[in-house]
C-alpha cells in the first residue's frame, strides 16, 4: 500500500545542512496498523508529512496504492491527496464554522453537491459518535471530541489511507484511550491504512500491528509490535519499552534479599503455562515474587516476573539453567555474590 524508498529530506539554512529524513525505506502493508515512535527530533513527522508530499522529499521515491507520488503534477498530487487522509495534534478545525460545517468542508472542495455533502457528514459523525454535536461550533467541544470531528474530515472523501501525526499527544489518558478504539474500529471497518506518528510506546502497544522507531532521522528498528516488544535490540527502543513495562527493583529491595533474585520474560505459549511453579517442584526451591506483570499485545501474552529463588545453591542453578533453555529472557539481578546476565 505504502512503499518508502530511501527517502531523504533535508533543509537548507544559511550556516548548515540539516537531515531531517535520512535515507529511510519503509513498506507499510494495506489494512495495517503501523506506528512510527521517536522522540522530539527524530524526524517522524517530517517522514509522515513526506508520505503526502506536504513536504517534498530531497530524493527518494513514495508510492501510495500503486501511484508513485513524486511524478505528479500539482493538479494530479491534489487528486491522489483525496485518497490520503491526515489528522493533527492541534485538530485544525474552522473555529467559526460548525462541527458538520467542519465536514462538509472537505466534500466541497471536491465537488460534491450540498444534499449529498450532508448526508455524507451526518453518517461520519454518527461513525465518530457525535451525531448529537453537529450544530456545535469547536469552542463547545473538548479535545477529544474535536479530534472526532478531525477524523471525521478525514474520512470524508473515502482515503484508502489516514496519516495521524501525534493525534493523541494533546489528550489525558482516558480520552487518548477513546481515540484509539477509534481508530481500531475504522481500520477494522473501513478497511483503511493507519500510519500513527507519536512519542509514546503505549500508543504503540495498544493498537498497531507493526511499527518502526526513528533516530535522527534513520530508522534503527522495525518489525511485529509484539517482536519489538519482547526482544527490543536497539538502546532506543530499550527505552522506549521501558516506559510501558518498566520492572526496576529498588536498591534496598536488592540489598535485604539474601537470595537470588532473577528476571524473566515469558512470550508466547510460555506466558500462559505454570513454567515457575513447575520448575520450582522439580528442584524443590522456594519462590518469592517480587514484581510481574503479563500484558496483551496484539492479543498475545508478554510476561515479565522478578523472583527470588531460595533453597540448595546447586537446586538453584539447575532451575536458572532450565529457565535459560525455555523462556525468552532470564536475567539475574543477585545472586548473592555477583550481579551477571543470561540472555536467550
Amino acid at each position: 500500500m505504502i512503499s518508502i524508498q530511501h527517502l531523504s529530506k533535508s533543509y537548507t539554512s544559511k550556516e548548515e545542512i540539516v537531515v531531517g529524513v535520512d535515507d529511510v525505506s519503509l513498506e507499510i502493508q494495506g489494512g495495517e496498523m503501523f506506528g512510527v515512535v521517536g522522540y522530539s527530533g527524530a524526524g517522524k513527522s517530517t517522514l509522515l508529512r513526506c508520505m503526502n508530499i506536504l513536504e517534498r522529499p530531497t530524493s527518494g521515491k513514495v508510492t501510495v496504492d500503486g501511484i508513485d507520488l513524486m511524478s505528479l503534477s500539482s493538479k494530479e498530487l491534489r487528486e491522489a491527496r483525496q485518497s490520503i487522509g491526515m489528522i493533527f495534534q492541534g485538530f485544525h478545525l474552522a473555529m467559526s464554522k460548525t462541527v458538520v460545517e467542519n465536514v462538509s468542508f472537505a466534500l466541497k472542495a471536491s465537488g460534491v453537491g450540498r444534499i449529498e455533502r450532508k448526508e455524507r457528514a451526518e453518517e461520519l459523525l454518527n461513525l465518530v459518535g457525535l451525531s448529537d454535536k453537529a450544530n456545535h461550533y469547536p469552542a463547545q467541544l473538548s479535545g477529544g471530541q474535536k479530534q472526532r470531528v478531525s477524523i471525521a474530515r478525514a474520512l470524508a472523501n473515502n482515503p484508502k489511507v489516514l496519516l495521524c501525526d501525534e493525534a493523541t499527544s494533546a489528550l489525558d489518558p482516558n480520552t487518548t484511550q477513546s481515540i484509539l478504539q477509534l481508530l481500531k474500529k475504522i481500520n477494522h471497518e473501513l478497511g483503511l491504512t493507519i500510519v500513527l506518528i507519536t512519542h509514546e510506546m503505549e500508543v504503540v502497544k495498544e493498537i498497531c500491528h507493526r511499527c518502526a522507531v526513528m533516530e535522527d532521522g534513520k530508522v534503527i528498528e522495525e518489525g511485529n509490535t509484539y517482536d519489538i516488544f519482547a526482544a527490543p535490540k536497539h538502546q532506543v527502543t530499550q527505552k522506549f519499552i521501558q516506559t510501558v513495562l518498566d520492572f526496576t527493583i529498588p536498591e534496598v529491595l536488592l540489598e535485604k534479599c539474601k537470595g537470588t533474585i532473577v528476571k524473566m520474560k515469558f512470550t508466547g505459549e510460555s506466558a500462559e503455562e505454570a513454567v515457575v511453579s513447575d520448575l520450582l517442584q522439580e528442584h524443590n526451591i522456594r519462590g518469592n515474587i517480587l514484581h510481574g506483570k503479563v500484558d496483551y499485545i496484539q492479543e498475545q501474552p508478554l510476561g515479565t516476573f522478578v523472583m527470588e529463588l531460595t533453597g540448595d545453591e546447586h537446586e538453584v542453578r539447575q532451575a536458572l539453567q532450565s529457565l535459560h533453555t525455555t523462556l525468552a529472557e532470564v536475567e539475574v539481578l543477585k545472586d548473592g555474590r555477583s550481579v551477571g546476565s543470561i540472555m536467550a
